[in-house]
């Protein structure tokens, strides 16, 4: 392999400002604090996936307003003029 072209792999500790839990571990990326941590906003300890807190928003009655809003009323204008059709023979 070549020299100098692959990068450090050193050990760092990262910080989460979500819940303050902090860990160690090896990664390539570089500190840019000065205490020589990086920082996160969130971990997998306190997101919302991950704890089973996450709220569930219900998309079917979006869906369906949707579908209602903008679907072709060919049923309806069918059934007007079958029903017009038949009070203009009688």
């Amino acid at each position: 392999m070549k020299a100098g072209i692959h990068p450090n792999y050193e050990p760092r500790v990262f910080h989460c400002y979500g819940c303050g839990t902090e860990w160690e571990t090896r990664t390539t990326m570089k500190s840019t604090s000065s205490d020589g941590k990086i920082h996160l906003d969130i971990c997998s300890n306190c997101h919302p996936f991950f704890t089973g807190k996450q709220k569930l928003v219900d998309k079917a009655g979006r869906v369906e307003r949707f579908r209602r809003k903008y679907t072709k009323p060919e049923k309806a204008d069918k059934s007007k003029a079958g029903a017009e059709s038949e009070a203009a023979a009688s």
